[in-house]
């Protein structure tokens, strides 16, 4: 990969930088980071269409505040109690049907699901700096790192 293609790659805004927690991704050792996001792309085409968008929407139930109590001189009284409207929300029915069938088709095509780190921004630098003959292809380490650009698509990186 040349260190152009290196730098547009990460010059997006990335999203996994600022969330926590480990990020999914999936990993097959014989393919390349655009393979893998054309048949991500594709498994979740056919996901979509096997298991549309279902959205249901629900209500919270209201929720009661009594009245307080509240005294004086001349004596107590209580004031008048009230509802809050619990809000209403949307679900999509699908969802995890839908995720199913995307880690399914994936493990067809021979990936299978990992659980990375996010990367740090320290380590997208350094990565950005070394040059691209260096950066080893053999398979994922232990100290890999994953980062989730703009556009969705995740890309593995290597550790330095």
């Amino acid at each position: 990969m040349s260190n152009i293609r290196l730098a547009s790659a990460f010059s997006v805004v990335l999203l996994g930088v600022a969330a926590c927690g480990p990020l999914p991704v999936y990993y097959n050792a014989g393919s390349d980071q655009t393979r893998t996001n054309s048949d991500t792309l594709t498994c979740n085409v056919t996901a979509l269409k096997d298991a549309p968008v279902a959205n249901q929407i629900r209500q919270r139930p209201p929720v009661y505040y009594p009245g307080q109590q509240y005294c004086n001189a001349n004596g107590c009284w209580t004031g008048p109690g009230y509802w809050v409207d619990g809000g209403t929300y949307t679900v999509d029915v699908n969802q995890g049907l839908r995720s199913q069938l995307v880690q399914r088709c994936m493990a067809q095509k021979g990936y299978q699901r990992l659980e990375l780190p996010r990367c740090t921004k320290e380590q997208i630098t350094q990565l950005q700096s070394v040059p691209s003959g260096s950066h080893p292809t053999a398979g994922l380490s232990t100290e890999a790192c994953a980062v989730q650009q703009s556009n969705g698509t995740t890309v593995i990186l290597p550790p330095l």
